[in-house]
């Protein structure tokens, strides 16, 4: 199973015989893992959000480690730290979670900023450093976060630097009214199903071949540059006051290879683009003050986004709904 499509199909079917329609989110989640990315997970209290990370780990065969993020956990409780040994005279290097294949840190905006930084370096640099000493992580490492965005009391806000390192934010809402009776007939005829019982579906090999083959995935030198035109629509958009980076360019032109590959393509095409726009830029955007202050919608400006920018074949110049042209500003001063 070298084909990613044949992969994402395995692992869709596999997770769908425990959960109930996240098919866009496990999309979402494979598209990262074939690219090496992380993820920050969003949604209310009891969405399956901690769930769906779990069994994504089961079915791909990856090992699984969860932190509860509290404000008092510290850095060490996650990265490691060194242990005196009586028996043996010296100090040994005691591993903490981080030294997983899917390291999943439930309610991240809960630990302080100081133990929010710890995950910096091993999700930049797929390494961390304990007491001096740098060891490696795993190979495939993947962070997958979850926040709840309607809890304001005792969070720590995640900075700029921070969300910039995840690749994609992947919201999890409600279920529909059909989706949540099928949970219902579902744990009515099992009421101990568990994460537990999802299958392995993909080896490390299977993995490791289809992430080569995305890598392999052609694209244009036309939509190498539509990617472009959109993350720098976000730097003039008029409610954003810092737009996204070139980070952001390169997680855009990696996940629209996963996910052609995973569509059964070889090659990208601009609504590979503009299905990724959304999750690789809502969580990146820093809006104006006014903005802020008029309840702007990040998701609502990266729509305003891709409407200015026209797409490879498009046609003509499209306007720019969302920034200021100098035809614009000659008019305000006449």
């Amino acid at each position: 199973m070298t084909d990613p499509s044949e992969l994402y199909a395995a692992l869709e079917e596999e997770i769908g015989t425990v959960l109930i329609g996240l098919e866009d989110q496990v999309g979402l989640l494979t598209i990262a893992a074939l690219t090496r990315g992380h993820v920050l997970l969003e949604g209310v209290p009891g969405v399956a959000k901690t769930s769906l990370a779990n069994v994504f780990a089961q079915a791909t065969g990856l090992e699984y480690n969860r932190v509860q993020m509290t404000p008092d956990i510290l850095p060490a409780d996650i990265t490691g730290t060194k242990v005196y040994r009586e028996e043996t005279g010296r100090f040994e290097v005691q591993r903490g979670p981080v030294f997983s294949n899917v390291v999943v840190a439930d309610e991240i905006n809960r630990a302080t900023p100081k133990t929010q930084s710890a995950l910096l370096e091993a999700m930049e640099e797929n390494r961390v450093t304990i007491e001096g000493d740098t060891h490696d992580l795993p190979d495939p490492f993947m962070v997958i976060a979850t926040q709840n965005p309607i809890e304001m009391e005792g969070i720590f806000e995640l900075p700029e630097a921070q969300r910039d390192r995840f690749q994609l934010k992947v919201s999890v809402d409600l279920p529909s009214k059909d989706d949540e009776l099928a949970l219902i007939e579902r744990f009515h005829d099992d009421p101990t199903l568990a994460p537990e019982d999802v299958e392995q579906v993909v080896t490390r090999d299977q993995f490791r071949a289809a992430r080569e083959a995305v890598a392999n995935v052609h694209i244009d030198d036309s939509i190498e540059e539509y990617i472009v035109d959109v993350v720098e629509r976000t730097r003039d958009h008029r409610d954003v006051e810092h737009g996204a980076s070139p980070r952001a360019t390169l997680a855009f032109l990696n996940t629209a290879k996963a996910r052609a590959a995973i569509f059964g393509r070889d090659y990208v095409i601009p609504d590979d683009v503009k299905a990724m726009a959304e999750p690789v830029l809502v969580h990146r955007l820093i809006l104006s003050t006014e903005a802020e202050l008029g309840d702007a919608d990040r998701a609502a400006v990266v729509t305003d986004v891709l409407d200015s920018v026209v797409p490879p074949g498009g046609g003509e110049d499209a306007q720019v709904p969302g920034a200021e042209t100098p035809d614009a500003e000659s008019a305000e001063q006449d």
